[in-house]
This record gives C-alpha cells, sequence and structure tokens, in this order.
C-alpha cells in the first residue's frame, strides 16, 4: 500500500515538471510567433453592410419624439447635443440620413422675410449663416415651438429667456452626420441623392418685408418680440 502511494505521488511530481516545462516551452514560443490576446479591445470601426443613397425624409413622428425627448431630457445645449446624438445612432444608417434631411425641410419650410425678421430682433442681427443656425435652433426647441413661431415668429417671445446673448444652435444640424460617422465610419452626405431638392441650395427667393433703419415695419411684424428685445 505505501509502495502504491510513492509510485503515484511521483508519477503527480513528474507531471507537474512536465507541465511546467511545457508552458516554459509555450512562454517562448508565444514570444516568438506571437500569441492572440485574451484582453477585450474596442473593435475597429467596420460598417460592411450596403448602404445606399436616399432622399427619404425620416418619419416627422420619428423626428419629433427624438426633439421633444431630447428638450425634456436636458438642460443645455451641450448635453442636448450629446443626447440627440445617442438617440440617432439607434435608427438605421437610412434613418440617421432622414433625420438629416427632415431636418433641411423644415428649415426650407421657414426660410422667409417673417421669421428672419424675428432672428434680426432676437439676436441683434442676422446675417445668412446666423438665420440658418437661428431656425436650428426653432427646430431644437421641439414640434410645438416650431410649428407656432412658422405660423408666427412673434410666439417666439415664449421662449424668450433673460440673459440668454444669442438664439441659436449651429451643432443641431450635424447630430446626423455626428450619429452616422459614429455608426457607420462614413459621411453622410455622400448618401443624399440628388433628388432631394428642398435644401438650403434651392431656398426660394424672396423680398424683405421689413428694413432695420424702419424699426416700425419690424415691429409690424413681430410687435411682442420688438418690444421685449429691441434695443
Amino acid at each position: 500500500m505505501k509502495l502504491t502511494t510513492i509510485i503515484f505521488t511521483s508519477f503527480l511530481i513528474l507531471s507537474c515538471n512536465q507541465n511546467t516545462k511545457n508552458n516554459n516551452q509555450m512562454g517562448i514560443f508565444d514570444k516568438l510567433f506571437g500569441k492572440k490576446e485574451s484582453t477585450e479591445k474596442e473593435t475597429p470601426k467596420n460598417y460592411n453592410q450596403e448602404i445606399e443613397k436616399t432622399s427619404e425624409m425620416l418619419d416627422e413622428t420619428i423626428f419629433w419624439n427624438i426633439v421633444d425627448s431630447s428638450v425634456k431630457n436636458t438642460k443645455n445645449q451641450d448635453a442636448q447635443e450629446r443626447f440627440l446624438v445617442k438617440e440617432i445612432e439607434k435608427l438605421t444608417p437610412k434613418q440617421m440620413i432622414g433625420f438629416r434631411l427632415r431636418t433641411d425641410k423644415l428649415l426650407y419650410d421657414t426660410y422667409n422675410s417673417e421669421m428672419w425678421c424675428a432672428g434680426y430682433i432676437m439676436n441683434g442681427g442676422c446675417s445668412d449663416d446666423g438665420f440658418e443656425y437661428f431656425r436650428n435652433w426653432i427646430i431644437s426647441r421641439g414640434k410645438d415651438t416650431y410649428y407656432k413661431a412658422k405660423e408666427n415668429p412673434d410666439s417666439l417671445i415664449s421662449e424668450f429667456v433673460e440673459g440668454e446673448e444669442y438664439y441659436d444652435f449651429e451643432s443641431f444640424w450635424y447630430v446626423a452626420l455626428t450619429a452616422f460617422e459614429n455608426k457607420t465610419g462614413k459621411e453622410l452626405y455622400d448618401y443624399i441623392s440628388d433628388d432631394f431638392k428642398t435644401n438650403e441650395g434651392n431656398y426660394p427667393n424672396f423680398e424683405f418685408t421689413w428694413k432695420e433703419e424702419e424699426p416700425e415695419t419690424m415691429k409690424a411684424i413681430c410687435p411682442k418680440l420688438f418690444e421685449k428685445m429691441w434695443n
């Protein structure tokens, strides 16, 4: 019985030594030829699914649900921008493109003299680019604010904030582009179909119905904004 125990113990010792030797040899082998690391690394961005060009806007209900949710769940534009990007990333690439196209359509529909008057009063002046950023800000405030302003720009008095210097949101225009690149590694602009026409390159021509040097013309369009904000 004792002899059997001694033989078995010796066998275990030899096996352990052999395993240690093999492990050491494998260590050298791994150093020479490389070993697949077990630690997790961030997967390189590689979106393999085919993306087709589109001129289809995102369903308006989905669009406004995202925007309205961003208004309710954030307290400043930086936070709202991050929220929007994360929510848009949940969409399909086609829907992401559609989010941008829907934004462009809403901008197109508010490109007029009366809205520009409101932007001019609220920001103490309003360049071409400034007018784009102003209307992006209006969209970013949600569905109700947008459609009320579209009907009557003077309704934006409800968005007046004491001490606020500017009413614009340039980054809102780019949230879909950022989300699209984050998810696909590609440029969203490359997938907008040429037949999409309601964008800044096709804005209608119009004549201004007001003049800064004639304040009464501005007051006639946006009396509440003028009284509250025009110096």
